[in-house]
């Protein structure tokens, strides 16, 4: 039972800091060029790419960054300033312009070179992500079975995987639902969050690395 509470944790964790049908109408906006089967295979290929960051972060992602001299904190700054621009970028961006333009520079190739970034890292799988990832590993039971510990958290990112393909495959039928104009408001407002959380990220690194700044 126990086993069954940390697996839902784990899951619970990283699903409500990725917000993957939050996320989806960014996808949407980045992928408007192509068709709906089209914009399947790319969902798919974030999926994948997005469960290889959460493998990876879970089992190496301290090695990696002690590897490079990266801090938890430093990670968290430059992740939370890319997500920032990216937000600002679509906040600003002439939507009435968008889609045409889209279609005659875009194709599957050019966004499936974009699949890992910035579609994959960071805007689904950020700094935040990586983070919490990290964290998780961190705070892994070593009492128990190591190897049980293990497979829960690619239990874990497996399902969290198969959320961001479901919601990013399905994003254009509930944009379709929502209408043009309904989808124009909800893609303003997830650029907007994206932006408040690429500064909270940004935030959240600055006071953790320079922590005289957390006691002003």
């Amino acid at each position: 039972m126990a086993q069954v509470s940390k697996f839902f944790f784990e899951f619970g964790t990283l699903f409500a800091i990725i917000n993957p049908y939050g996320l989806a109408f960014v996808f949407l906006n980045r992928t408007m060029s192509l068709s709906d089967r089209e914009r399947a295979i790319i969902a798919r290929q974030v999926a994948i790419y997005a469960f290889g960051v959460l493998a990876v972060s879970n089992f190496a992602g301290t090695t990696i960054l002690e590897f490079f001299g990266v801090s938890l904190p430093a990670l968290r700054i430059a992740g939370g300033l890319v997500v920032a621009v990216s937000g600002w970028t679509m906040l600003n961006q002439d939507h009435d312009n968008d889609g045409r333009k889209a279609n005659s520079t875009n194709n599957l190739e050019a966004v499936r070179r974009e699949a890992f970034f910035p579609l994959t890292v960071p805007l689904t799988t950020g700094p935040g992500t990586i983070a919490t990832a990290i964290t998780l590993a961190a705070s892994r039971d070593q009492s128990g079975s190591r190897i049980l510990a293990y497979l829960i958290s690619i239990g874990a990112a497996l399902l969290v995987a198969a959320a961001i393909y479901h919601a990013y495959a399905r994003v254009s039928r509930m944009a379709r639902f929502l209408g043009l104009e309904g989808t124009q408001v909800i893609t303003r407002l997830s650029a907007f969050l994206l932006l408040c959380v690429g500064v909270q990220i940004t935030m959240t690194g600055i006071t953790d690395g320079f922590p005289l700044f957390a006691r002003q």
